[in-house]
Protein backbone atom coordinates (compact mmCIF):
# COMPACT_ATOMS: atom_id res chain seq x y z
CA UNK A 1 0.00 0.00 0.00
CA UNK A 2 1.44 3.64 -1.19
CA UNK A 3 1.87 5.76 1.59
CA UNK A 4 2.95 9.76 1.68
CA UNK A 5 6.67 8.93 1.91
CA UNK A 6 6.16 7.06 -1.75
CA UNK A 7 3.72 9.46 -3.43
CA UNK A 8 6.16 12.60 -2.07
CA UNK A 9 5.21 15.42 0.01
CA UNK A 10 2.56 18.16 -1.38
CA UNK A 11 4.64 21.27 -1.98
CA UNK A 12 2.25 24.26 -1.88
CA UNK A 13 -1.55 24.69 -1.13
CA UNK A 14 -1.99 25.07 -4.89
CA UNK A 15 -0.92 21.45 -5.67
CA UNK A 16 -3.17 20.40 -2.69
CA UNK A 17 -6.31 22.03 -4.20
CA UNK A 18 -5.71 20.46 -7.75
CA UNK A 19 -5.72 17.18 -5.94
CA UNK A 20 -9.12 18.34 -3.74
CA UNK A 21 -10.36 19.30 -6.71
CA UNK A 22 -11.12 22.65 -5.36
CA UNK A 23 -9.37 26.08 -5.07
CA UNK A 24 -6.47 27.49 -3.41
CA UNK A 25 -8.66 29.55 -0.80
CA UNK A 26 -10.85 26.74 -0.09
CA UNK A 27 -7.75 24.79 0.72
CA UNK A 28 -6.50 28.14 2.80
CA UNK A 29 -9.76 28.39 4.48
CA UNK A 30 -10.42 24.81 5.32
CA UNK A 31 -6.39 24.60 6.81
CA UNK A 32 -7.26 27.25 8.95
CA UNK A 33 -10.72 25.60 10.32
CA UNK A 34 -12.81 28.11 9.01
CA UNK A 35 -16.85 27.43 8.88
CA UNK A 36 -16.87 29.16 5.71
CA UNK A 37 -15.27 25.86 3.75
CA UNK A 38 -18.64 23.17 4.48
CA UNK A 39 -17.68 20.45 7.21
CA UNK A 40 -17.27 17.56 5.01
CA UNK A 41 -14.91 19.24 2.43
CA UNK A 42 -13.34 20.95 5.40
CA UNK A 43 -12.33 17.21 7.30
CA UNK A 44 -11.30 16.11 3.28
CA UNK A 45 -9.09 18.67 2.45
CA UNK A 46 -7.18 18.42 6.79
CA UNK A 47 -7.26 14.59 5.96
CA UNK A 48 -5.33 15.05 2.48
CA UNK A 49 -2.99 17.61 3.76
CA UNK A 50 -1.89 15.17 6.82
CA UNK A 51 -2.14 12.03 4.23
CA UNK A 52 0.65 13.80 2.30
CA UNK A 53 2.81 15.59 5.06
CA UNK A 54 1.41 19.17 4.00
CA UNK A 55 2.32 21.95 6.58
CA UNK A 56 0.74 25.55 5.07
CA UNK A 57 3.89 28.10 5.33
CA UNK A 58 3.35 30.04 8.81
CA UNK A 59 5.82 32.74 7.39
CA UNK A 60 3.38 33.48 4.22
CA UNK A 61 0.30 33.28 6.30
CA UNK A 62 1.77 35.39 8.56
CA UNK A 63 2.41 37.69 5.90
CA UNK A 64 -0.65 38.23 4.53
CA UNK A 65 -2.12 39.15 7.80
CA UNK A 66 0.60 41.36 8.54
CA UNK A 67 1.24 39.57 11.74
CA UNK A 68 4.27 38.34 13.03
CA UNK A 69 3.17 35.63 15.83
CA UNK A 70 6.18 36.64 17.43
CA UNK A 71 5.89 39.07 21.21
CA UNK A 72 9.51 40.35 22.44
CA UNK A 73 9.73 40.14 25.97
CA UNK A 74 12.54 42.66 26.89
CA UNK A 75 15.10 42.98 30.30
CA UNK A 76 16.85 46.53 30.64
CA UNK A 77 19.59 46.73 32.22
CA UNK A 78 20.30 50.22 32.35
CA UNK A 79 21.16 50.14 36.09
CA UNK A 80 22.43 46.76 36.92
CA UNK A 81 24.43 45.75 33.93
CA UNK A 82 25.87 43.08 35.62
CA UNK A 83 22.48 41.47 36.12
CA UNK A 84 21.68 38.11 34.51
CA UNK A 85 18.83 37.42 33.49
CA UNK A 86 18.43 33.71 35.71
CA UNK A 87 18.23 35.88 38.44
CA UNK A 88 15.14 34.55 40.59
CA UNK A 89 12.52 37.62 40.13
CA UNK A 90 13.56 37.69 36.31
CA UNK A 91 13.12 33.66 35.71
CA UNK A 92 9.61 33.85 38.05
CA UNK A 93 8.31 35.99 35.81
CA UNK A 94 8.94 35.34 32.44
CA UNK A 95 7.95 31.37 32.71
CA UNK A 96 4.44 33.02 34.29
CA UNK A 97 5.17 34.94 30.69
CA UNK A 98 5.88 32.52 28.35
CA UNK A 99 3.12 29.93 29.56
CA UNK A 100 0.50 33.04 28.83
CA UNK A 101 2.05 33.05 25.92
CA UNK A 102 2.61 30.05 24.82
CA UNK A 103 -0.61 29.15 25.39
CA UNK A 104 -2.09 31.41 23.02
CA UNK A 105 -0.11 30.10 20.29
CA UNK A 106 2.36 33.00 20.70
CA UNK A 107 6.39 32.17 19.93
CA UNK A 108 8.49 34.37 21.92
CA UNK A 109 11.60 36.12 21.73
CA UNK A 110 13.81 37.00 24.78
CA UNK A 111 16.39 40.34 24.72
CA UNK A 112 18.38 41.41 27.50
CA UNK A 113 19.44 44.89 26.82
CA UNK A 114 22.15 47.17 28.09
CA UNK A 115 21.23 50.18 26.64
CA UNK A 116 24.14 52.11 24.93
CA UNK A 117 21.95 54.79 23.12
CA UNK A 118 18.38 56.15 23.55
CA UNK A 119 17.01 54.36 20.72
CA UNK A 120 17.72 50.56 21.89
CA UNK A 121 13.24 50.02 22.28
CA UNK A 122 12.92 51.99 18.84
CA UNK A 123 14.80 49.33 17.12
CA UNK A 124 13.16 46.87 18.88
CA UNK A 125 9.65 47.70 18.12
CA UNK A 126 10.31 48.55 14.85
CA UNK A 127 12.53 45.52 13.83
CA UNK A 128 9.01 44.26 11.97
CA UNK A 129 9.84 40.85 13.95
CA UNK A 130 7.09 41.91 16.29
CA UNK A 131 3.49 41.93 17.03
CA UNK A 132 3.80 43.38 20.41
CA UNK A 133 6.21 43.95 23.10
CA UNK A 134 6.81 43.04 26.65
CA UNK A 135 9.14 44.88 29.06
CA UNK A 136 10.12 43.73 32.49
CA UNK A 137 10.91 46.54 34.59
CA UNK A 138 11.82 50.06 33.98
CA UNK A 139 15.38 50.16 35.26
CA UNK A 140 16.76 54.06 34.63
CA UNK A 141 14.95 53.94 31.37
CA UNK A 142 11.60 55.35 31.88
CA UNK A 143 12.12 58.50 29.67
CA UNK A 144 12.91 55.99 26.83
CA UNK A 145 9.94 53.84 27.33
CA UNK A 146 7.96 56.70 27.54
CA UNK A 147 8.07 58.07 24.17
CA UNK A 148 8.21 54.87 22.57
CA UNK A 149 4.93 53.72 24.53
CA UNK A 150 3.34 57.62 23.05
CA UNK A 151 3.81 56.03 19.44
CA UNK A 152 3.50 52.46 19.81
CA UNK A 153 0.89 50.86 21.65
CA UNK A 154 1.15 47.55 21.33
CA UNK A 155 3.93 47.91 24.69
CA UNK A 156 3.27 46.63 28.06
CA UNK A 157 5.84 47.31 30.69
CA UNK A 158 5.81 45.72 34.32
CA UNK A 159 6.93 48.50 36.25
CA UNK A 160 5.82 51.47 38.20
CA UNK A 161 2.52 53.59 37.52
CA UNK A 162 2.39 57.24 37.23
CA UNK A 163 -0.53 59.69 36.76
CA UNK A 164 -0.62 60.84 32.78
CA UNK A 165 1.76 58.24 31.29
CA UNK A 166 1.39 57.56 28.27
CA UNK A 167 2.73 53.81 28.65
CA UNK A 168 0.84 51.00 29.87
CA UNK A 169 2.62 49.22 33.35
CA UNK A 170 1.21 46.15 35.56
CA UNK A 171 2.68 46.39 38.93
CA UNK A 172 2.62 46.37 42.30
CA UNK A 173 2.19 49.93 44.83
CA UNK A 174 6.13 50.09 45.33
CA UNK A 175 5.29 52.60 48.11
CA UNK A 176 2.56 51.24 49.69
CA UNK A 177 4.58 48.13 50.11
CA UNK A 178 7.36 49.70 51.59
CA UNK A 179 5.36 51.14 54.15
CA UNK A 180 3.82 48.38 54.90
CA UNK A 181 7.74 46.38 55.64
CA UNK A 182 8.71 49.02 57.65
CA UNK A 183 5.21 49.28 59.27
CA UNK A 184 6.40 45.16 60.03
CA UNK A 185 9.55 46.39 61.45
CA UNK A 186 8.49 49.42 63.54
CA UNK A 187 5.28 47.08 65.18
CA UNK A 188 7.99 44.54 66.76
CA UNK A 189 9.76 47.29 68.17
CA UNK A 190 12.66 48.43 65.59
CA UNK A 191 13.87 51.70 65.77
CA UNK A 192 17.13 51.54 64.20
CA UNK A 193 16.07 50.99 60.30
CA UNK A 194 18.30 50.75 56.91
CA UNK A 195 17.04 50.34 53.69
CA UNK A 196 18.56 48.11 51.28
CA UNK A 197 18.28 48.86 47.63
CA UNK A 198 19.24 50.53 44.37
CA UNK A 199 16.81 53.22 44.54
CA UNK A 200 18.21 54.69 40.52
CA UNK A 201 15.43 52.70 40.01
CA UNK A 202 11.57 54.00 40.06
CA UNK A 203 10.34 51.12 41.84
CA UNK A 204 12.81 50.84 44.30
CA UNK A 205 12.62 54.60 44.51
CA UNK A 206 9.13 54.04 45.37
CA UNK A 207 9.78 51.22 47.80
CA UNK A 208 12.32 53.76 49.91
CA UNK A 209 9.63 56.42 49.77
CA UNK A 210 7.27 54.11 51.39
CA UNK A 211 10.20 53.11 54.28
CA UNK A 212 10.39 57.10 54.95
CA UNK A 213 6.58 57.24 55.00
CA UNK A 214 6.37 54.81 57.99
CA UNK A 215 9.72 56.64 59.84
CA UNK A 216 8.60 59.63 59.28
CA UNK A 217 4.52 58.63 60.99
CA UNK A 218 6.41 57.40 64.30
CA UNK A 219 7.37 61.52 64.94
CA UNK A 220 10.94 60.54 65.51
CA UNK A 221 10.97 57.52 67.37
CA UNK A 222 12.36 55.11 64.44
CA UNK A 223 15.08 56.67 61.92
CA UNK A 224 16.37 55.53 58.97
CA UNK A 225 19.75 55.03 57.01
CA UNK A 226 19.76 54.08 52.97
CA UNK A 227 22.34 51.95 51.40
CA UNK A 228 22.58 51.84 47.69
CA UNK A 229 22.39 47.96 46.86
CA UNK A 230 22.66 46.59 43.70
CA UNK A 231 21.15 43.33 42.46
CA UNK A 232 24.05 42.07 40.53
CA UNK A 233 25.02 38.84 42.02
CA UNK A 234 28.64 39.42 41.68
CA UNK A 235 28.40 42.58 43.45
CA UNK A 236 25.68 41.91 46.20
CA UNK A 237 27.44 40.37 49.16
CA UNK A 238 30.09 42.21 48.84
CA UNK A 239 28.28 45.35 49.32
CA UNK A 240 25.80 44.13 52.24
CA UNK A 241 28.92 43.11 53.93
CA UNK A 242 30.07 46.76 53.74
CA UNK A 243 26.80 48.12 54.71
CA UNK A 244 26.57 46.04 57.36
CA UNK A 245 30.12 46.96 58.18
CA UNK A 246 29.20 50.62 57.88
CA UNK A 247 26.00 49.84 60.25
CA UNK A 248 28.15 48.16 62.51
CA UNK A 249 25.60 47.11 64.76
CA UNK A 250 23.30 50.33 65.11
CA UNK A 251 20.39 48.95 63.14
CA UNK A 252 17.57 46.57 64.25
CA UNK A 253 15.63 46.33 61.31
CA UNK A 254 16.60 45.88 57.63
CA UNK A 255 13.86 46.60 54.88
CA UNK A 256 15.56 45.49 51.81
CA UNK A 257 14.28 45.99 47.89
CA UNK A 258 13.86 42.41 46.96
CA UNK A 259 14.34 38.90 48.30
CA UNK A 260 17.37 38.43 47.09
CA UNK A 261 18.67 40.64 49.12
CA UNK A 262 17.05 39.87 52.19
CA UNK A 263 18.14 36.54 51.44
CA UNK A 264 21.80 37.40 51.30
CA UNK A 265 21.47 39.55 54.32
CA UNK A 266 20.15 37.16 56.48
CA UNK A 267 23.21 34.81 55.28
CA UNK A 268 25.89 37.00 56.11
CA UNK A 269 24.07 38.01 59.66
CA UNK A 270 24.51 34.59 60.59
CA UNK A 271 27.82 34.82 59.32
CA UNK A 272 28.53 37.67 61.93
CA UNK A 273 26.39 35.78 64.58
CA UNK A 274 23.49 38.13 64.41
CA UNK A 275 20.45 36.55 65.29
CA UNK A 276 17.57 36.78 62.80
CA UNK A 277 14.75 38.24 63.66
CA UNK A 278 15.67 38.59 67.46
CA UNK A 279 18.70 41.08 67.02
CA UNK A 280 18.25 42.31 63.42
CA UNK A 281 14.58 41.61 62.01
CA UNK A 282 14.64 41.33 58.04
CA UNK A 283 11.97 42.24 55.50
CA UNK A 284 11.99 40.92 51.91
CA UNK A 285 10.22 42.24 48.97
CA UNK A 286 8.30 40.46 45.79
CA UNK A 287 7.47 36.14 47.83
CA UNK A 288 9.18 34.41 45.33
CA UNK A 289 8.81 30.23 45.94
CA UNK A 290 12.63 31.03 47.44
CA UNK A 291 11.37 32.63 50.40
CA UNK A 292 9.97 29.81 52.60
CA UNK A 293 12.89 27.77 51.22
CA UNK A 294 15.35 29.42 53.51
CA UNK A 295 15.97 29.24 57.35
CA UNK A 296 14.56 31.74 59.09
CA UNK A 297 11.40 31.69 56.53
CA UNK A 298 11.20 35.28 54.84
CA UNK A 299 8.77 37.95 56.12
CA UNK A 300 8.22 39.50 52.65
CA UNK A 301 5.89 41.89 50.28
CA UNK A 302 4.15 40.02 48.30
CA UNK A 303 3.46 41.13 44.77
CA UNK A 304 1.43 38.37 42.45
CA UNK A 305 3.33 37.44 39.90
CA UNK A 306 1.56 34.94 38.14
CA UNK A 307 -1.72 37.35 38.40
CA UNK A 308 0.75 40.47 37.42
CA UNK A 309 1.83 38.25 34.08
CA UNK A 310 -2.26 37.28 33.11
CA UNK A 311 -2.56 40.93 33.02
CA UNK A 312 0.46 42.19 31.14
CA UNK A 313 -0.57 39.44 28.52
CA UNK A 314 -4.37 40.49 28.75
CA UNK A 315 -3.28 44.04 27.84
CA UNK A 316 -1.00 43.63 25.55
CA UNK A 317 -3.48 41.37 23.60
CA UNK A 318 -6.03 44.01 24.00
CA UNK A 319 -3.71 46.73 22.67
CA UNK A 320 -2.64 44.72 20.04
CA UNK A 321 -6.53 44.77 18.57
CA UNK A 322 -6.24 48.52 19.22
CA UNK A 323 -7.76 48.43 22.66
CA UNK A 324 -6.50 51.43 25.06
CA UNK A 325 -6.21 48.55 27.73
CA UNK A 326 -5.46 51.29 31.18
CA UNK A 327 -2.26 50.23 33.68
CA UNK A 328 -3.08 47.95 36.25
CA UNK A 329 -1.49 48.29 39.80
CA UNK A 330 -1.61 45.68 42.17
CA UNK A 331 -2.21 45.68 46.03
CA UNK A 332 0.68 44.68 47.81
CA UNK A 333 0.13 42.13 50.45
CA UNK A 334 2.90 41.42 54.19
CA UNK A 335 3.15 37.87 53.78
CA UNK A 336 4.67 37.18 57.58
CA UNK A 337 7.06 34.46 58.25
CA UNK A 338 10.20 33.80 60.59
CA UNK A 339 12.28 37.01 59.53
CA UNK A 340 10.31 39.74 60.62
Amino acid sequence: MNDAHTRGKIRNIAELAKMAGVSAGTVSRALADKDLVNKETRERIQALAREYGFRPNQMARRLRTQQTGVIGVVIPLGHERRQHISDPFFMTLFGYLADELTESGHDLMLSRVIPGDDEWLDRIVDSGMLDGALVIGQSNQTEVIERVAERYRPLVIWGSHREGQAQCTVGVDNRAGGRIAAQRLIARGATKLAFFGDASAPEIAERLSGVKDAVDATGGLASLRSFSTHLASEEMAAQIAANLGELNGAVDGIVCASDVIAMTTIRLLHELGVAVPEQVAVTGFDDLPLATRMVPQLTTVKQDIAAGARAMVDALRRRIGGEDAPSTVMVPELVVRESA
